[in-house]
């Protein structure tokens, strides 16, 4: 037994090592095309009050992240204690958004805790599949809410027809509504040739979708409130916007979206300046967290070694 626990301590220190080299490659060469000075001016044209809110916006999206694991916990059935779920959530995600290659880093960092609370490597594997899947409904959830409620803002952006938003809502809103039908209708496990799909129950679904949802919103209010100070622009127009920024960046799995979410906003949001406001939010939403988070993940390393060495005399 002692024998097993090293190797999966071996294999987890492995695979977070592999995951810091290789997203810390992508994100000191993405980090080049930024200057220092150009970040630290952008914060100071920002207003203490817009400065206040974005950080408080950007915190309650973390808060809503640690929802995720809590969820994903009591749908394998372990119940931890909130204060270690929110400790692991926010390490592994302040780390996995910057570093990029999430599912293998924050997924590495969640492995080495979780296992150590008792969860086997396949109920991590679980975890860390249902709160992807929680990211994939909320942001399917408020991108079609978005666009059925800013209609001509979605067309304007999609360059289509006023009908076409519509269908593009429906597409977005099709998936959640059939997770929650599924959870509620399905009862028993599901076999996929060798994969068994097992349904979590109604109630942890809706609050699933709930969650995932609220962290968007808040992650748009939090874009919001950064860029409100070059420039007067809605709240549903950056969080339409940003929605399809986060696609592009989930697809493109550059470390933290660097440069996609500018790209993007920027493009769409053409004629409006907007690099400061979107530069404070890189610093308020991304940088900021890493800075907390990993320091904190060195803390817990470095009493983690403590221990064992205590242990180990």
């Amino acid at each position: 037994m002692q024998q097993r626990d090293r190797t999966w301590r071996l294999l987890t220190l492995l695979l977070i090592t592999a995951a810091a080299v290789v997203g810390g490659g992508f994100l000191i060469r993405n980090l080049r095309q930024y200057d220092i000075a150009d970040l630290v001016s952008s914060i100071m044209a920002v207003s203490h009050t817009d400065l206040a809110l974005a950080i408080a916006w950007a915190a309650a999206s973390y808060v809503c992240l640690t929802g995720f694991d809590f969820l994903a916990l009591r749908y394998v059935g372990h119940a931890l204690p909130y204060k270690t779920v929110a400790f692991v959530s926010f390490v592994s995600l302040s780390i996995g958004h910057n570093v990029g290659l999430a599912f293998l880093s924050s997924g590495a960092i969640r492995l080495r805790y979780y296992s150590q609370a008792g969860l086997s490597v396949d109920e991590v594997a679980r975890v860390i599949v249902f709160c992807g899947a929680t990211v994939a409904l909320g942001l399917a959830t408020l991108a079609g809410i978005a666009i059925l409620a800013k209609p001509d803002i979605a067309a304007e952006i999609l360059d289509a027809s006023t009908t076409v938003p519509f269908l593009v809502a429906a597409a977005c809103l099709s998936p959640p509504i059939a997770y929650a039908v599924a959870a509620f209708a399905v009862r028993q496990p599901v076999r996929i040739k060798n994969f068994i799909l097992v349904m979590p129950n109604w109630r942890i679904a809706l609050a699933q979708i709930l969650v995932g949802t609220t962290n968007f919103a808040t992650v748009s209010a939090c874009l919001h409130s950064a860029v409100s100070a070059f420039a007067d622009i809605s709240y549903i127009s950056v969080t339409t916007v940003y929605v399809i920024a986060n696609v592009a960046a989930l697809i493109s799995h550059v470390p933290g979206g660097l440069g996609v979410i500018e790209a993007v906003v920027l493009y769409l949001l053409s004629g409006v300046p907007l690099l400061g406001g979107v530069l404070v939010f890189r610093f308020v939403y991304f940088l900021l967290p890493l800075a907390v988070g990993g320091s904190l993940f060195a803390l817990g390393e470095i009493l983690l070694a403590g221990r064992r060495a205590r242990a180990d005399r």
